[in-house]
């Protein structure tokens, strides 16, 4: 399957890593990066809840902050997490020993320029990819 016909794969935020690269990173490697998650500079835990099952989860995602703002780039496109933190409006991020609450979710377009305030890693990758941004409240 190519990475434009993969369920991810929605207008606007296209994914960008192929298929294969997609399960190989969640059967082996995200596996392998949870117990260093919590130190490693960029990478953080995000928790969010199940849309139809309300069970909790948490994806390990790298994450750029600046201000209020929190970017993390979509390059898998579309995922479950990225659907359920927008259905629930928020959500928790566990970043460097630090526990912030995100609301306001929203998606730019790739392509898109982006929005004022993005931090630099984000605009640097808005051109590919689509950027998912919260506010921290």
């Amino acid at each position: 399957m190519r990475a434009s016909e993969h369920p991810n794969n929605a207008p606007g935020v296209p994914m960008v890593f192929p298929p294969w690269f997609e399960n190989l990173q969640v059967k082996y490697l995200n596996k392998m990066i949870r117990p260093l998650s919590r130190l490693m500079p960029g990478m953080a835990t995000i928790k969010h809840r199940g849309r139809k099952s309300g069970k909790p989860y948490e994806t390990i995602v790298t994450a750029y902050r600046k201000g209020d703002t929190v970017a993390i780039a979509l390059g898998h496109g579309k995922t479950d997490w990225v659907k359920n933190v927008m259905a629930a409006g928020e959500a928790d991020l566990h970043l460097i020993r630090r526990d912030l609450h995100l609301t306001n979710p929203r998606i730019l377009p790739a392509g898109s320029g982006g929005e004022p305030g993005l931090p630099f890693m984000a605009r640097a990758q808005i051109n590919k990819m689509a950027i998912f941004v919260a506010d921290i409240g």
